[in-house]
């Protein structure tokens, strides 16, 4: 038997204003109290204008605080308010389902405790990076890993295909704790690199736009030059295939 109240966690998108569905966009204007977890407090702003009850996540985050404890306390908050029987919206940036702990856990738990829960898809910066650089994974294929991840497990890729390396800008940051990198982290990422590509390769640099004011990032320069390079929470690295692949007719 199903619990009174339910959760829907969705997708605001990456750009304010420009990337949420208008189904997502019912569910937060619908919903007896929304939870907002966005990049940026203009987003939260906007959000609250589509509820009475809007309350932001973000005062969770707190530099030295793990990140798995941060997202806990993410899924506690709304656990409460479905266990008093209400319609809960999680409205999360991006996809609430890519690179996002508490909106995938907080679905889980809901269902194991007998509520209707669901989550509903929002633009990525995945799918911004396809659109803003230009590439379709389809040509030759694309590999995607967390940056940290990457280089901690040494994976094997295909270096015939795209490789998009995420959170460059917080590399090194095992236990989450930290909210930046330092060049000696970036220079271990291009070490492991260069086993595969040569120093003068081509990478680029991304960041897309959170505010339809401002203007995408997109840095192209050589595999060497990236330790001394600006980074960000929002930094991804892109580096181009090494060769080509054969197509098939």
């Amino acid at each position: 038997m199903e619990n009174k109240g339910s959760l829907v966690n969705v997708g605001l998108g990456m750009t304010l204003g420009s990337h949420i569905t208008p189904l997502s966009r019912s569910y937060i204007e619908n919903a007896d109290v929304v939870f907002v977890a966005a990049s940026n407090n203009i987003v939260e702003q906007w959000v609250a204008g589509m509820n009475d009850d809007v309350r932001s996540l973000q005062e969770y985050y707190q530099e030295g605080l793990p990140r798995r404890k941060t997202y806990e306390k993410m899924v506690a908050v709304i656990m409460d308010e479905l266990r008093l029987g209400k319609n809960v919206c999680g409205a999360f940036y991006g996809h609430p389902g890519v690179f996002a702990w508490a909106p995938h856990e907080s679905i889980k738990q809901a269902k194991a405790e007998g509520f209707k829960a669901h989550m509903e898809p929002g633009i990525s910066a995945e799918d911004c990076l396809y659109a803003d650089l230009g590439i379709d994974p389809g040509t030759c294929g694309c590999t995607h890993y967390e940056a940290s991840q990457f280089i901690r497990s040494q994976k094997k890729f295909d270096s015939s295909a795209y490789l998009v390396l995420w959170q460059i800008g917080v590399l090194g940051s095992n236990t989450s704790k930290k909210f930046s990198t330092t060049q000696d982290y970036i220079q271990s990422l291009v070490d492991v690199l260069l086993k595969t590509y040569p120093e003068d390769m081509e990478v680029t640099l991304y960041e897309c736009a959170v505010l339809p004011i401002e203007e995408t990032l997109i840095y192209k320069l050589t595999l060497s030059q990236l330790a001394q390079s600006n980074t960000s929470l929002k930094t991804t690295l892109l580096i181009p295939p090494l060769s080509k692949i054969k197509k098939i007719d």
